[in-house]
């Protein structure tokens, strides 16, 4: 499985991953009856590996389309090289934002989480979320870009 993901993947990492997916549905299907025949199991193997494969890499073409599409890199300006973050005032935004807010905001971006587990662990739906981070975002951008926020 490795080594046919390295041959179509042409990327080691993937084609580790790749064999773990293969192997991780090969268990299901084994402990659930779907294959029955100690024969099957090769060709259900490939067959998984081919399949498995064949959606990465039309997953990160549809990727790399839509960043072709979308991002394009003359829009977004590089920070000049004497810039430095202001921690002392970006904590002072960060402090003038609601308790959820603030939550939200460091669990998404601090504890890399997913707008459904910050739901989960909050209590609140990911719909909701993905408002309240974005509302806080537009707040500390606000915050961070005003002169008298600085004292």
């Amino acid at each position: 499985m490795r080594l046919y993901g390295l041959r179509h993947l042409r990327d080691e990492d993937a084609a580790r991953d790749l064999a773990q997916q293969v192997m991780l549905l090969t268990i299901e299907k084994l402990r659930s009856g779907a294959i029955r025949e100690a024969d099957q199991i090769a060709s259900f193997v490939l067959g998984c590996s081919r399949t498995m494969a064949r959606d990465l890499k039309r997953r990160e073409w549809r990727r790399e389309k839509r960043r072709e599409a979308f991002m394009v890199m003359d829009t977004f300006e590089s920070p000049a090289e004497d810039s430095a973050l202001d921690a002392v005032h970006l904590e002072r935004c960060l402090a003038r934002l609601a308790d959820r807010e603030r939550m939200v905001v460091l669990l998404t971006f601090y504890g890399e989480k997913t707008a459904t587990e910050v739901g989960q662990e909050l209590g609140v739906k990911e719909g909701n979320v993905r408002v309240i981070r974005h509302r806080a975002i537009e707040r500390l951008r606000t915050c961070m870009t005003s002169r008298d926020a600085a004292q």
